[in-house]
């Protein structure tokens, strides 16, 4: 009830009807992996600079629906943020404004659940841009996969500590590692997370988040 009502109050706010679409209902057994790399740790601060996503359907990870872009940052990226996204100057040389990155990002969406590892954070950041660009944060549901991990790991009790680090949730289920640590396969890895996890998954447990 609350989750309807609180989208219902969003869907008054935004801007431009073109994206009325994102409030649609989901479209059944689809969703969207997304993985952004960033400035920094802060939402409210720190800005995206990459944003890879892929759709998975029918328990497939659809690899000729992919969404990878730079994003244009509003000044120099410095040594220091390097060291946390590894993205180099030159390879924003070709970066998109952040609007145009965002209004595709949100066209790729479409009504879909959003997943990802620790996907509250790229939520947030997204959001800051939707906010100012079509007058909403983005309103879809979303999957967090490190929950879904621990909900699947046996326990002796519920304070038992479960590493949930990404590499150690790749190990734990035998992924593949694809290559180096970008949004693109960044997503793509989290989707063959997802994927395996729903193999080990109760059909009647829910992780949809509003």
């Amino acid at each position: 009830m609350i989750k309807k009502l609180f989208k219902k109050i969003q869907k008054k706010k935004l801007k431009d009807k073109r994206f009325e679409y994102l409030f649609d209902k989901p479209l059944s057994d689809e969703y969207v992996c997304i993985d952004c790399e960033t400035t920094g740790l802060s939402p409210k601060k720190d800005e995206i600079l990459s944003i890879g996503a892929v759709i998975i359907k029918d328990n497939k990870i659809l690899m000729r629906k992919t969404l990878n872009i730079f994003v244009k940052p509003s000044k120099n990226v410095t040594e220091e943020s390097i060291k946390i996204h590894h993205i180099r100057p030159i390879d924003l040389e070709n970066a998109i404004e952040p609007k145009n990155a965002i209004l595709e990002l949100l066209e790729f969406i479409g009504s879909r659940i959003i997943i990802g590892y620790y996907i509250k954070f790229d939520i947030e950041i997204i959001s800051k841009y939707t906010k100012k660009y079509i007058g909403i944060k983005l309103p879809n549901n979303s999957i967090e996969i490190s929950s879904m991990y621990y909900k699947t790991r046996p326990k002796n009790s519920e304070y038992q500590f479960i590493d949930l680090k990404f590499d150690t949730i790749m190990k734990e289920l035998d992924i593949p590692q694809l290559g180096k640590h970008d949004a693109l396969n960044d997503a793509i890895m989290t989707s063959m997370i997802f994927l395996k996890l729903r193999e080990l998954t109760p059909t009647n447990s829910t992780f949809y988040k509003g």
